[in-house]
Parts: structure tokens; C-alpha cells; sequence
């Protein structure tokens, strides 16, 4: 038995090193929100077009990229420079602008954090530091001091907090777990950006989506049932078994398998 269950293991982490390493390659790019952030070159437009896809991206791809972009067109393609220097009547172009839930008051909300953020940081990574570990296992605190700090704000909207997870509220976090696989996770093969230092890829946790989801129960990576916070943990251990400095590089795997081969 011991030798079966050792052999499965070794099986196991083939197939995922095989698939990770097909859909790890830029022409994933093209389909995938993640095209965003990679039309522009400046860091901090990186991290606000990918962090605007992240949050959008639930449902039809092909919207999510359509407005996402179409939100970029609005901010004059540069959105760095109109969060920090637009001017109020310069809002007034974002009051027509809807994604599923996300309605105006949301994004004038987001607008005004990344606003308040950008006049004192340099770049976003410093919302996910504020109070996090250096040695910490994953990014569990991380994530939960930005939803504090996201809302920390004045006139901050009840109604925007849905938008923004949080492992205390025990969501999945796959949106912004999503959002930082893409700024920290660092390789040669040109989708993820690997920007961010302060942040370790061995403490992301992984993105778990519905295809993800489904293809990890049929790998038994992960039970049956509601996805959770502590699902992605338990995801994101077994796959630490397989490798523990970059865990994270095998949702291409679980992510292809499902949206692209339906597995």
C-alpha cells in the first residue's frame, strides 16, 4: 500500500509539472484577464490594471478582459497617473461604467483608496505588507490587514466590502490571491509579472476557482463541498508537497485542466 500511495504521488506531480509547464507559456496570455496589466510596461499601471482585472474576474473571461480594458480607456490608459491627478469633473466619465455587481459607487471608492495609497507609497505591495510576517507560512495576515486598510478611509461604502475578500469572513480569496500569483510569482516564462519582493511565491496560496475547484476534487487534492479559506490552504499544502518554494505555479495546471481541456 505504502508503495502504491508513493507511486500515485509521483504520478500526481508529473501530470501537474507537465501541465503547468504547457499552460505556463504566453500564449495563455491572449484569453486570460491577466492580458491586461501586460499592455503596459510602467509598475505602478501594472499593478493597477492587474489589480482592477483581479477584482473583476468572475464569470465570462472575455467580459472580464472587455471591461477591464474598457475601464483602462476611461482612465486615459494610464492609470497610475489619473488615480494620483484626476480631476473631480474628470469622474464624472466613470458614472456609466458597471461590471456584474460592481456599480459607480464601487469603483469611485477604488479610485479614491489608490488615490490616497499612490500619494504615500510607490507601489501597492506595501497594502499587502502592512503588518504581515516576513516568516509567515502564507499570506493569510497579509490579506486580511488589506481589507482593513482597503476600508480604513473615510466614507468608505458598506456595500464595496463585498468586492474585497477576506480569510477572516472565510472566503476563498481567489481574486486576490489571483492578483498576487501575478505580481510575485517569478520565472522566465513571461505571464506572471514577479514585480513584488517582499512577498515570497512559497507563501501564495492558491487561486481556487470553480475549474480549479472541480479538478482538484477529482485529483483528491481537496474534499467535496463549499470552497472556503480553508480549502485553498488545504489545496495549497498538498501542492507545497510537490513544491514547496512555488506551490502556486500549479493553478496553470489546475486551472487549464478545467477551463481548456474540461477535465
Amino acid at each position: 500500500m505504502p508503495g502504491k500511495k508513493q507511486n500515485s504521488s509521483i504520478l500526481l506531480k508529473d501530470l501537474l509539472e507537465s501541465k503547468s509547464a504547457y499552460y505556463n507559456r504566453p500564449f495563455f496570455i491572449e484569453k486570460d484577464p491577466i492580458s491586461v496589466p501586460h499592455r503596459f510596461k510602467k509598475k505602478q499601471d501594472i499593478e493597477i490594471a492587474g489589480f482592477f482585472a483581479a477584482v473583476f474576474a468572475w464569470g465570462n473571461r472575455t467580459t472580464i478582459i472587455n471591461k477591464s480594458l474598457g475601464l483602462m480607456n476611461l482612465m486615459d490608459d494610464s492609470p497610475h497617473e489619473f488615480c494620483l491627478q484626476h480631476r473631480e469633473s474628470e469622474l464624472a466619465r466613470m458614472l456609466s461604467f458597471r461590471h456584474r455587481t460592481f456599480q459607480t459607487t464601487d469603483l469611485l471608492y477604488f479610485i479614491h483608496f489608490l488615490k490616497q495609497h499612490y500619494s504615500k507609497h510607490k507601489s501597492l505591495e506595501s497594502a499587502f505588507l502592512h503588518g504581515m510576517d516576513k516568516e509567515a507560512t502564507t499570506v493569510e495576515k497579509g490579506l486580511s490587514n488589506f481589507h482593513h486598510y482597503f476600508f480604513s478611509f473615510e466614507d468608505s461604502p458598506l456595500r464595496t466590502r463585498k468586492h474585497i475578500a477576506s480569510p477572516e469572513k472565510n472566503s476563498s480569496c481567489k481574486r486576490l490571491n489571483m492578483f498576487l500569483r501575478w505580481m510575485v510569482r517569478k520565472d522566465r516564462q513571461g505571464v506572471d509579472f514577479g514585480i513584488w519582493n517582499g512577498i515570497r511565491p512559497s507563501q501564495l496560496v492558491c487561486p481556487i476557482d470553480l475549474h480549479v475547484a472541480r479538478v482538484a476534487a477529482r485529483l483528491n487534492l481537496i474534499g467535496g463541498g463549499i470552497v472556503n479559506w480553508q480549502t485553498a490552504l488545504q489545496l495549497t499544502s498538498c501542492l507545497r508537497t510537490f513544491d514547496p518554494e512555488d506551490p502556486v505555479k500549479y493553478d496553470f495546471a489546475l486551472f487549464g485542466m478545467g477551463a481548456e481541456e474540461h477535465f
